[in-house]
């Protein structure tokens, strides 16, 4: 067990400014008021971070920088996608300072975030296209007018691409962004929405207005059993022009078949492709669409028509799959119940949950989902929040407790006051938050989409090259090189790598929200893949963070007294601490005395009047500086702090009458939770905690951490993060999201517990367990390590399949329709391997 410490304190340090008790084990026993207050004030203020994520970088504009648009002062912040290094975000600054306008420019890589400052407001809507430029992706923060699609139809990253760029030609279009991976597109405009539904189509794509209640009732729709029943009869026809070559039907009905199979089975591949040449994109469709006319041109109608087929099929294959992945947070959405029960005077009513108000009182029987968040007015029950936070056990709820939409009464009947609407929900932000984190592009993907947009057009030029360059020095016939040149162009498409990554990190991610796990984004997930420690806050996450009294030295032998005494003294006081020595003393039925002039002293514990004489408790500090003698009790209060104890001190201006010893519990699930962290090849887990070496030495030990940082100031925290990286490790900070702000976005990956009860942890945090305990954790290291795992298969398995493509085509071995099979096989192995 090693014990590294940070600063050689005491941990009344730490607690100056709490008005309680300077011994409350440091950062761990914090009041409730003090963390609502918390909750309200960031702390990540407190703090100067190294990785130039702090939420202080724009001084007092941030709530107006968030809307995208616009201050005071005259900056505009976006969010940017694609940044793989700091030096990326150098890259940003220096070419964005040379655009003619641009006064400043901010891009803090930590973040995502940039910020731009501009004399003329209408250089913030070129900024985007400029980025794009440079291989990045910039977005206005919570644009209001940006609002959202469904889109249909897409194949893979380039149809995304291709409605980009027939969109940006639109004047009234100011911005558009499309992600493949979630069929979404985002679009600010001053037109209406049927003029951008018909944009769409005219791409040849389907579009519909996202919403809260499209997304409830949506459904398959006509145009996908249209798409397939459009691919069966393609293959009809091709299936009765195969046939017909082994009879005497004349060549001409042959031809005619085939034909009837390319006009119905490529109508709309040729709809997009001729859609994205005028966008300027060299999607599949156009590859495909030139490799079929290229067959028939030089009579090879067969291979013509089995390559439009093969292709019909195989995106009518990957749109299905693609969609189950894209439904993985419609589950989620189903979880809520249509209707609540709403009590009115004696009477209940069904109401849809979209026309509840707060405040409205709503009955929930056994075993009925609760359909909005809310607290409980009367009845207990157990309530199962798995669906919301994954815990496998149910949850005892009673009155005053919280409960959210989504989960699952199991017992008795609840009546319950709303606190939230439908759309405000615990659930709903989840919702949101995941769909937000999918489309967020991780590193990998966003360096294998820059790959992609070199690698087209490339390998086109060269199958034009190999169609007219070998015939010109008489090496071959024209037909043999324009066959191989058609070949080429179906290898170009990159679809199967582009595909690679997306899907997997969807799926990932809504894997992770299913099992109550906020996963905010693909870099996250990457992050979550290679942490090698894990540093834990101790109390509140690896202990209840609520003490209870372990030990009572009374020095007078009158116990009751010493107890009766420390209550009175605590009676006033919120401080955990304190709170804790009065249930104790509830608990065993001891009163209070009567007495007055209550006192907190501030960092060292709390004085009262009682019968005429001043009374204290506090930490050995308070004593101390009243030069009370403490060499009698030295040997037992050693002993005390050695078994993990926060000392409070009882006595008077002369003399101490005893010693009250309060410990936290540790968590039930704590020790298992780190035993299976160690399992799935975390290499180090670290404790950090304010309490003194005795009880950071008892707590590590009953735990199992390898290592702990002891006697920690607040910001000292943030310290031992930057040790642990300078040590070589990737480091995760885990806390609860309000306290730990600064050591949270210190670390590699920041990860909060309790996301369901706070929404300041779901904000602060790249990943949140939903729920209050470490249960969840070992899941989701082992769901990051195994999408990453996935993702390396599938780019190493596309690259092989283009590479073999490559080969085989110049000997003559790899047909047209080959090659097809290869794209579209590989795009829809690809596909099920990220599903798995």
């Amino acid at each position: 067990m090693n014990s590294d410490k940070v600063v050689q304190s005491s941990c009344c340090a730490s607690n100056q400014e709490s008005g309680g008790h300077g011994c409350a084990g440091g950062d761990i026993h914090r009041s409730t008021q003090e963390r609502e207050k918390e909750e309200k004030v960031s702390t990540c203020c407190h703090e100067e971070l190294p990785k130039s994520s702090s939420c202080c970088s724009v001084k007092d504009g941030n709530n107006n920088l968030l809307n995208g648009k616009e201050d005071k002062k005259g900056v505009v912040e976006y969010n940017i996608h694609g940044m793989d290094c700091p030096s990326c975000a150098a890259t940003l600054e220096k070419s964005l300072r040379k655009m003619k306008g641009i006064q400043s420019v901010q891009v803090h890589y930590g973040t995502g975030k940039m910020v731009v400052g501009a004399g003329d407001p209408t250089i913030y809507n070129q900024v985007p296209k400029q980025v794009q430029k440079l291989g990045f992706e910039a977005e206005f923060i919570h644009s209001p007018k940006m609002e959202t699609y469904k889109i249909e139809g897409m194949d893979c990253g380039s149809c995304a691409m291709t409605i980009e760029k027939h969109l940006g030609r639109n004047p009234k279009v100011h911005e558009v962004r499309v992600n493949f991976s979630t069929g979404k597109m985002h679009v600010d405009h001053t037109t209406s929405e049927k003029e951008i539904v018909k944009e769409v189509q005219r791409a040849g794509f389907e579009a519909a207005l996202d919403s809260f209640e499209y997304q409830k009732n949506e459904a398959s729709s006509k145009k996908k059993r249209e798409g397939a029943s459009t691919t069966q009869v393609s293959g009809i026809f091709l299936a009765l022009g195969f046939a017909g070559s082994f009879s005497n039907v004349p060549m001409e009905f042959l031809t005619a078949f085939y034909a009837v199979a390319m006009v119905i089975g490529g109508f709309k591949p040729a709809k997009s492709a001729f859609y994205a040449v005028k966008s300027g994109s060299l999607d599949m469709n156009v590859l495909m669409v030139s490799a079929a006319i290229g067959a028939a041109l030089i009579g090879e109608w067969l291979e013509g028509a089995t390559v439009v087929w093969l292709f019909a099929l195989g995106n009518t294959l990957q749109n299905k799959s693609i969609a189950r992945t894209r439904e993985s947070i419609r589950s989620l959405m189903n979880l809520t119940p249509p209707e609540a029960t709403i009590k009115s005077g004696n009477h209940l009513i069904r109401k849809a949950v979209e026309e509840v108000t707060v405040g409205d009182v709503i009955l929930v029987k056994p075993g009925e989902k609760i359909p909005l968040d809310g607290e409980v007015l009367t009845g207990t029950s157990s309530i199962n929040q798995a669906p919301i936070t994954g815990e496998s056990l149910p949850v005892d709820k009673q009155l005053g407790d919280i409960v959210y939409a989504g989960t699952v009464n199991e017992s008795g009947s609840l009546e319950i006051k709303v606190t939230k609407l439908v759309k405000d929900t615990t659930i709903a932000k989840i919702i949101h938050l995941v769909e937000e984190a999918q489309e967020k592009k991780a590193p990998t993907q966003a360096f294998i989409d820059r790959f992609a947009r070199v690698y087209t057009p490339i390998v086109f030029g060269l199958a034009l090259s190999v169609m007219i360059i070998p015939p010109l020095f008489g090496s071959g016939t024209w037909g043999e090189w324009f066959y191989k040149g058609l070949a080429l162009l179906v290898v170009a498409c990159p679809c199967a790598l582009v595909i690679s990554t997306p899907v997997a990190i969807v799926s990932a991610i809504g894997n992770a929200a299913k099992n109550g796990v906020l996963i905010k984004g693909g870099t996250f997930l990457e992050k979550a893949g290679v942490i090698q420690a894990m540093a834990f806050d101790k109390t509140g996450t690896l202990t209840e963070g609520q003490p209870k009294v372990s030990e009572v030295i009374p020095l007078n032998n009158n116990r009751e007294e010493l107890i009766s005494i420390a209550r009175t003294i605590e009676a006033y006081s919120t401080h955990p601490i304190a709170q804790a020595i009065t249930t104790y003393a509830e608990e065993r039925k001891i009163s209070g005395k009567e007495g007055n002039a209550f006192k907190a002293i501030a960092g060292k514990g709390a004085q009262a009047n009682i019968d005429g004489m001043d009374y204290f408790a506090g930490n050995p500090k308070l004593f101390k500086e009243m030069n009370v003698s403490l060499n009698e009790i030295e040997e037992r209060m050693d002993s005390l702090q050695r078994n993990g104890n926060t000392l409070v001190l009882v006595g008077t201006h002369t003399e101490v009458i005893g010693v009250i010893g309060v410990a936290d519990t540790i968590r039930d699930m704590t020790v298992e939770s780190i035993q299976t962290l160690k399992k799935v090849g975390m290499s180090e887990m670290v404790m950090l905690t304010g309490d003194n070496e005795g009880t950071a030495k008892k707590i590590a030990g009953e735990t199992g951490v390898d290592r702990y940082f002891a006697e920690l100031l607040p910001e000292d925290k943030v310290t031992a993060i930057k040790k642990l990286q300078q040590e070589g490790k990737h480091v995760a900070m885990v806390g609860d999201g309000i306290n730990d702000a600064p050591a949270l976005a210190t670390a590699d990956l920041g990860i909060a517990m309790g996301g369901a009860g706070t929404d300041t942890a779901m904000e602060t945090a790249d990943i949140v367990l939903m729920a209050d305990n470490l249960e969840k954790l070992p899941h989701t290291i082992r769901l990051s390590r195994k999408a990453m795992n996935i993702i390396k298969q599938n780019v190493w398995f596309s690259l092989f399949t283009k590479l073999a493509a490559l080969v085989l085509i110049f000997p003559g071995f790899l047909t047209l329709w080959m090659a097809v099979l290869s794209d579209t096989g590989a795009a829809l192995l690809v596909i099920l391997n990220s599903m798995s």
